[in-house]
């Protein structure tokens, strides 16, 4: 019990994964396309895609840093 513990304060908010992400930018897309959107919501949507873009980006950079590390593209062990 006290492992989940650790766990919960190691990472209280779980953060979407790559799927999740991918999905969410979809819907943000069909929405930009929408012509009847209002400016200041088109902006809010954009602002929100280029966040979830670089999130994107961090967790799949994190990904290729733990492969080279377990194919000991490293030189680690």
């Amino acid at each position: 019990m006290e492992g989940n513990q650790a766990e919960s304060l190691k990472d209280p908010v779980k953060e979407p994964t790559i799927e999740e992400t991918f999905e969410e930018l979809d819907g943000i897309l069909e929405l930009l396309e929408d012509d009847g959107q209002p400016l200041e919501e088109a902006f809010r949507q954009f602002e929100r895609g280029m966040k979830l873009i670089k999130s994107c980006s961090a967790q799949i950079d994190q990904v290729e840093k733990q492969i080279l590390v377990l194919s000991g593209g490293e030189g680690h062990e």
